[in-house]
């Protein structure tokens, strides 16, 4: 049957795919827009699974928080490249995905995954149809959920790069946020010196030592600065002995500013948008030119 000018647009409209996918579809489903929908949904989730190998570097960080305020979400999702990332499509789905955080508190990840957005589907299916759409890889790759009950929370987003939630026990919302816009400068390891895994400190002492030895200082005088340094590392490294970075002066501790403030934190979670992925290194010229031989 002839498929006419009217169903191919009610087709792209459902679909958000090209014309000559919805017309090839519409002919193989003699016309059944339906059918033609189910057909290009499997095919496209077929293509989705084989996308799923290449490297997700790119994307959004999005933050959501509940109208008392009790509650904050965190969530990174991954696409291949910032154009991508920019795009309305994709970052309505990131958005629905801290929605759902927010307001389901998944267990881990793949309870994430397995969880109903908005229209029933769950976020894989979802994520799995924008893969398809798109043309990229798009992974949902971690998240963070804070909540509680007599603190305060605050979120802090430096673009769509770097997040932080913070929870304080006293103080307020401007003084959780300052503390959170510090950790997205300054990338503390922990809150204090007694959290710093052991085997990093042994690490720091380690390397102090042999700095020690290599300038000829005696035991006891190298036994001394070995301490000093590793004491500086952890003050450097940790958010209560760093300076804040807001004061003019240099010289307030973040541990002094929450002092003043009748303050503490009880933990804080920063994001990194990509950190830990293994970026691969594309030659376009060679990529075009594998395909013009395999062609």
């Amino acid at each position: 049957m002839a498929i006419t000018a009217a169903q191919v647009k009610e087709l792209r409209e459902r679909t958000g795919s090209g014309m000559m996918e919805c017309k090839k579809a519409l002919t193989e489903t003699d016309g059944d827009i339906d059918a033609a929908v189910e057909l290009m949904r499997k095919q496209g989730l077929a293509k989705a699974d084989k996308k799923a190998g290449r490297t997700a570097a790119e994307g959004t960080l999005v933050v959501r928080q509940s109208a008392d305020g009790a509650v904050l979400a965190l969530v990174e999702v991954n696409c291949e490249t910032d154009f991508v990332a920019k795009g309305d499509d994709f970052n309505a789905f990131a958005g629905a995905v801290a929605d759902c955080v927010l307001a389901q508190d998944p267990a881990d990840l793949d309870a994430l995954l397995a969880a109903p957005l908005a229209d029933g589907k769950s976020v894989d299916d979802v994520r799995r149809e924008l893969v398809a759409k798109i043309g990229e890889n798009i992974a949902v790759r971690r998240f963070v959920r804070f909540a509680t009950e007599g603190g305060v929370l605050a979120a802090y987003l430096h673009g769509t790069r770097i997040g932080v939630l913070v929870e304080l026990n006293g103080g307020d919302e401007e003084l959780a946020r300052d503390v959170a816009m510090h950790i997205a400068a300054s990338r503390p390891l922990c809150v204090s010196p007694e959290q710093v895994p052991a085997d990093v400190v042994d690490k720091e002492r380690e390397i102090a030592m042999a700095q020690a030895v290599n300038e000829g200082k005696p035991a006891d005088i190298a036994a001394k600065m070995v301490e000093g340094r590793v004491r500086k590392y952890l003050n450097e490294n940790t958010l209560l002995g760093q300076v804040f970075v807001k004061d003019p002066e240099g010289k307030q501790t973040v541990e002094k500013l929450l002092k003043s403030k009748g303050a503490s934190v009880v933990g804080f979670q920063r994001l990194e948008l990509g950190e830990g992925i293994e970026k691969k290194s594309e030659n376009f010229a060679e990529e075009v030119m594998a395909q013009v031989r395999a062609s």
